[in-house]
């Protein structure tokens, strides 16, 4: 076998599965191309290339961390792009959906808020997503962003969903509001290099009506920003899905400051919206 770069060698499982005859062989005009986890040791064979001990990377870091092989963009007709997902279990999709990364907005500005975070969690926290998911909580910034009282249900839930298979929710909180209406709020989050990711957001929104079916489900996605910044700027999103596409329905940022940070002129700016 021959060593190949990471993400070099995820690039050409994928794309050997997309065009090889043995796989997908993709015809112009093709929307969907099905493929099984079961392909990609099929495919590390053909190549001759040292297959990942975890599968499921390959497809999580196509989504997640790093483009689609460049031969595959190349297919794209303007204003769409192929994205991978779920089919069931072990089972998966290249479809080709509207263009629509979720990227915060670059000129909106960022309301300050006490940073609530004890120290210890941002000196231990493993990795940028449980940094994050960690400021979400201690901050009550789903309180915050959404207007309920938010609780955390459960941190990294697994679980199957009907026609997708095996996915992984970030944190899930239920909440009311003032009206006693319940909710369900799956969150994502990212860090680093990841981007938020429509794909995901499907998935989450379909597994809290299997799962969740009495509560109202309000998606939300949460982002650092400014990662030189240590960490303090955070995007939060809530999404929806209209017309089959997912849309953003309201984004705030926030910055996590000392309480003696925020002047007097900035609460009453804040006070005035």
């Amino acid at each position: 076998m021959v060593p190949v770069k990471i993400e070099n060698r995820y690039k050409r499982l994928l794309e050997h599965i997309f065009f090889d005859k043995d796989f997908g062989a993709y015809k112009d005009g093709d929307t969907e191309i099905g493929f099984e986890r079961k392909d990609l040791k099929r495919a590390a064979k053909a190549l001759r290339i040292v297959l990942p001990e975890n599968l499921g990377d390959v497809v999580y870091a196509i989504r997640y961390r790093t483009s689609l092989p460049k031969k595959i963009i190349e297919t794209q007709p303007e204003g769409m792009e192929w994205i991978i997902a779920g089919a069931g279990s072990a089972l998966y999709r290249f479809c080709l959906v509207p263009a629509n990364r979720i990227l915060p907005n670059p000129s909106l500005r960022a309301i300050k808020i006490p940073d609530a975070t004890p120290e210890i969690i941002g000196a231990y926290a493993l990795n940028d997503e449980q940094a994050l998911l960690a400021r979400v909580r201690y901050n009550r910034l789903i309180d915050i962003f959404l207007g309920v009282t938010a609780y955390s249900l459960q941190n990294h839930m697994r679980t199957t969903v009907k026609g997708i298979g095996q996915i992984e929710i970030d944190e899930v909180y239920v909440a009311l509001d003032r009206q006693g209406v319940q909710f369900v709020i799956p969150v994502q989050a990212k860090g680093g290099k990841d981007q938020l990711a429509v794909v995901q957001t499907n998935r989450d929104l379909a597994c809290c009506a299997e799962k969740f079916p009495s509560l109202v489900c309000r998606s939300v996605s949460a982002q650092f920003i400014d990662i030189e910044d240590k960490k303090k700027k955070i995007a939060m999103f809530e999404l929806a899905v209209e017309d089959g596409q997912v849309v953003i329905v309201e984004e705030k940022h926030y910055r996590l400051v000392p309480s003696a940070e925020i002047s007097r002129d900035e609460l009453k700016s804040y006070g005035r919206k």
